[in-house]
């Protein structure tokens, strides 16, 4: 789209700032990222598309939840180098339950009103990877997540291989109730890895998704 090319994507490696606004109370909803493949998505479809800095894709607004955002009109600003969309939000903005992304002051405190339960929404590693982002700030006294951040990629890494040891010996001695809960252990402390190192679970989904079709044997093979 030749109305695209006045757009200064060099400012930012391709990328601009889209601030995302409900059309008719003017409330900031939330703040996120297109390339130029996003936003063409965004004017062909109507609603919008981001592109994803930690997931490193296109993705669709509501895409999971539903709560999608149809366009009422885009605004590009004065140095070209941002877009602010006026939008029909359909459900919650913020991917917590809360109406907006800006529901915390920058003391702490949230909003007052209810949040919508995503609990049914989003499956538990999208759920849970947000919160462990979270643990990044938090007191190491008070949290079991913070306190292996604080202790360093070592004993991230020494739990994740204690932890697949004790699933390993539960799968062997068939104990059921012992391998759900080593499993869950396992799988906690595998996202706290990848937490600390700023990799989204979404990009391992992607890998899972390429090698559906392909040969385990082949898949190996090609890596070398």
């Amino acid at each position: 789209m030749k109305k695209l090319e006045k757009i200064a994507w060099d400012k930012l490696n391709g990328l601009i700032p889209a601030i995302i606004q409900d059309y008719a109370t003017k409330e900031v909803l939330m703040l996120a990222f297109m390339n130029k493949e996003a936003l063409e998505l965004s004017l062909s479809t109507g609603y919008t598309h981001f592109y994803s800095r930690s997931k490193e894709r296109i993705w669709k607004k509501g895409e999971q939840s539903g709560h999608i955002q149809k366009i009422h009109q885009i605004f590009l600003d004065c140095d070209k180098d941002s877009v602010l969309l006026e939008v029909e939000q359909v459900g919650v903005a913020c991917h917590t339950g809360h109406k907006t992304c800006f529901f915390k002051t920058l003391e702490g405190s949230c909003s007052s009103y209810e949040a919508l339960n995503t609990n049914l929404i989003y499956g538990v590693v999208d759920r849970l990877y947000p919160i462990l982002l979270e643990r990044k700030d938090a007191n190491p006294k008070t949290s079991y997540t913070a306190s292996l951040y604080q202790k360093g990629e070592n004993a991230i890494a020494k739990k994740i291989v204690e932890e697949a040891a004790e699933l390993g010996f539960s799968i062997k001695d068939r104990k059921k109730e012992d391998i759900i809960y080593e499993a869950a252990d396992l799988l906690y402390h595998s996202l706290v890895g990848l937490a600390y190192c700023d990799v989204n679970p979404d990009l391992i989904r992607q890998e899972l998704i390429r090698r559906f079709g392909l040969s385990g044997i082949e898949e190996k093979q090609a890596r070398g």
